[in-house]
């Protein structure tokens, strides 16, 4: 199923990513060197992008049952997750944002496991490191660090010093590019950092997003009611997991207004992981089961048609 609704990703290619100069150095780079790989850039990129949206779920799915989020293992939040990055063309593309979606993932697996540690300076400054990453990657990701301040305060008591320490994490990959730029006479502020440009994006109209939109909140909606019926059940640890994704989805809601310079939803993928995670639920728990069969099967129909009888996703 995951190959039969990506599979215009293979079969009709958008065409390879032309970073501007305004875009992340560390994005630029991956780019260059994947036009390096073969002749077809429209296919390599198209492949990338197929086995990071597939190591993508996987990874969601291990997040979930390691840390027993759900009442049984399954494999729903990975199915989510490939069923709802086909909802929308741009989530299909390769773009900074989808890879900062596999860091973000990362980050989570070590957030969820702190309150469980005496000492996290080490792995707060892993954290810290993996945003300061993202920021070169997509420069907006850098909110992510107000994200993490209040991660670290739903996860454990207020220590300044293991703030501070994240915050060096956060620092470092600029303190060593910054050192390369001047050993190597590039010095520029402007080389280091982006300015922070407030903008409403511009998704466009149809009523083929309209319906993309409401299969996307809805199910979420539902999950979200499922998960608040059931948190009496939960650990301590698994209500403190699911707050972090609430709060990281307030987060990545901001993120594509800043420096927005796509038309589009691609700067939007960073919302999928909780949605994603809510949506396994509402395959999971509603006890009338035709819920979760017609909201797949919908989904699935509406992709299928937006494919191949609609405009697709050329």
């Amino acid at each position: 199923m995951g190959i039969l609704i990506k599979l215009p990703i293979f079969t009709n290619p958008v065409p390879a990513p032309q970073p501007g100069e305004n875009a992340a150095i560390l994005y630029r780079e991956i780019v260059r060197l994947l036009k390096t790989i073969g002749e077809n850039d429209d296919f390599v990129f198209g492949m990338v992008t197929y086995l990071v949206l597939f190591t993508q779920a996987l990874q969601l799915n291990s997040l979930i049952n390691k840390n027993r989020m759900m009442q049984r293992v399954n494999f729903l939040p990975a199915t989510a997750y490939l069923v709802i990055t086909s909802l929308i063309p741009e989530w299909n593309h390769f773009s900074a944002p989808l890879l900062v979606n596999t860091l973000v993932l990362l980050i989570f697996y070590s957030l969820f496991k702190i309150s469980n540690q005496y000492s996290i300076k080490g792995t707060v400054f892993n954290i810290g490191v993996a945003i300061g990453i993202s920021s070169f990657i997509f420069f907006p990701a850098v909110i992510l660090f107000a994200w993490l301040i209040f991660a670290l305060l739903v996860m454990r008591s207020v220590k300044i010093n293991e703030w501070l320490i994240c915050l060096l994490g956060v620092t470092a990959p600029y303190y060593f590019y910054a050192a390369y730029l001047f050993f190597s006479d590039s010095w520029s502020w402007d080389h280091l950092f982006q300015p922070i440009i407030v903008a409403m994006p511009t998704p466009g109209k149809s009523l083929w997003l309209a319906f993309s939109g409401i299969l996307l909140i809805i199910p979420f909606l539902i999950g979200g009611y499922f998960v608040q019926e059931n948190l009496r059940k939960m650990l301590i640890q698994v209500r403190k997991n699911w707050s972090l994704m609430l709060i990281y989805l307030l987060f990545a809601l901001l993120i594509p207004f800043l420096n927005n310079r796509a038309e589009g939803f691609e700067n939007w993928i960073l919302i999928i992981v909780p949605f994603a995670a809510f949506h396994a639920c509402t395959y999971l728990y509603p006890p009338q089961r035709w819920i979760p069969v017609v909201v797949f099967w919908l989904s699935i129909a509406f992709i299928l048609i937006y494919q191949y009888g609609g405009p697709g996703w050329s």
